[in-house]
């Protein structure tokens, strides 16, 4: 064991109380670590968890990518394109990240009970169709068995809407849809479901394809578009341009022209605004590190100043400058590492109280889910440990040089 090391253990383990000045610094700056270190991690695991989860709910409403017409507006009144099973399987051959690919027609309505009107958007969906997030948020009731070529008068809705609507499962309610002439359908609801994505809880109701086709007037091989979903989500941009360079600005039979999106350009606002929970992140990652290093500045100070006699004795018996510096940065090396281990065990601790019992809530209207969400990635937490150890040593190495201002004559006067 080397002699800086030695005295640097002695001293972590001196258990002399009489020290009334370092003994609080100390306890500081290790509570500032641990304070910071914890911080940190739930930082970045409730934004890792928040993208995550916000992330996966778009995809399984919109899946990663859609097909659509070129000729498509920010309303629901969608221009048809046709969606046959020739264009699928070229897609599936040509393009090999794509797992699945599925259906779907949209069209405008208004429902009507006897205390409530609302608008909606009825949305049709091919037998095809990938139930699994759906499933994932059902309320009550069942799904229901859709085909291509009968209507079924059944929907799922959202258990938001149906208590707007004061309806349950089995009740009957009458739908209207305004062209040059109104059409109506009575439909039964079957399911429920609660997604906590208000966009599509507030106002997607959703049936059989044939249904939709029907009240658009469509053919059997049209639909408003196709949704696609891929293998690896980090392949997305690449299968964006491919599907792109096969499909974009090609017309159907019909003179209908093609285009393809993904999710991030059909809902940029909400793309965008999780980019900016990363600055976020950063700013905070940024001022617990910042408030960890300067309170492990302030009580090296204490220290060194508290132990000017110590520092003149080790400088009269040949202890070089260099020496009694390499001391003290063990010394607080120590206290960094009491602080990242109790900061670990307070943040790993809390993150998974949450994720076990969800006991911080949030408005499902404003951030898409109902209780804080978060991930603990063992690599993040790694780093951050490393990160916040090399930074907190690298700002104690400034403050250290005080060491070689100190005398041994004059610091006997501390005697």
């Amino acid at each position: 064991m080397s002699f800086p090391l030695f005295i640097a253990r002695r001293m972590y383990r001196n258990s002399d109380h009489s020290r009334r000045v370092s003994k609080p610094a100390v306890t500081i700056a290790v509570a500032g670590i641990a304070t910071g270190l914890a911080i940190m991690i739930l930082s970045i695991g409730i934004a890792i968890g928040f993208k995550n989860e916000v992330r996966a709910k778009v995809t399984g409403i919109g899946t990663h990518m859609q097909i659509g017409s070129y000729d498509r507006t920010e309303s629901y009144e969608s221009t048809p394109i046709v969606a046959n099973d020739s264009l699928m399987e070229m897609l599936y051959t040509q393009v090999p990240e794509i797992a699945h690919i599925q259906r779907y027609t949209t069209k405008a309505g208004m429902m009507k009970t006897d205390n409530q009107v609302q608008g909606f958007i009825l949305k049709g969906v091919g037998q095809e169709y990938d139930w699994r997030f759906i499933r994932q948020h059902l309320t009550a009731g069942e799904i229901p068995m859709f085909t291509d070529s009968v209507a079924s008068n059944e929907v799922m809705m959202s258990e938001q809407l149906a208590k707007k609507m004061g309806l349950e499962i089995g009740d009957k309610v009458y739908t209207y849809y305004i062209e040059e002439n109104v059409r109506a359908r009575r439909l039964t609801i079957k399911a429920l479901f609660k997604t906590n994505f208000a966009e599509f809880d507030n106002l997607f109701l959703i049936t059989d394809l044939y249904t939709a086709n029907r009240l658009n007037q469509w053919r059997p091989d049209q639909a408003s578009g196709m949704e696609i979903a891929l293998d690896d989500p980090a392949e997305m941009e690449h299968a964006t341009y491919h599907v792109g360079q096969l499909v974009n600005r090609h017309t159907d039979h019909y003179g209908n022209s093609y285009l393809a999106l993904n999710i991030e350009q059909l809902y940029p606002s909400i793309f965008s605004w999780l980019q900016v929970l990363d600055t976020n992140v950063w700013v905070i990652l940024i001022l617990m590190t910042g408030v960890a290093g300067f309170t492990m500045i302030s009580g090296l100070l204490i220290l060194i100043l508290e132990r000017t006699n110590m520092i003149g004795l080790l400088k009269a018996l040949g202890a070089t400058d260099n020496t009694i510096r390499k001391t003290f940065l063990y010394f607080a090396i120590m206290l960094i590492g009491k602080g990242l281990l109790i900061g670990n065990i307070a943040g790993i601790a809390l993150g998974w109280l949450q994720q076990k019992f969800e006991f911080v809530h949030l408005d499902p209207a404003t951030y898409y889910v109902d209780a804080v969400p978060i991930e603990l990635s063992f690599s993040s937490i790694v780093l951050l440990n490393v990160s916040t150890l090399v930074v907190s040593i690298a700002m104690l190495i400034g403050p250290s040089h005080l060491i070689s201002r100190i005398k041994p004559a004059r610091s006997m006067q501390f005697e």
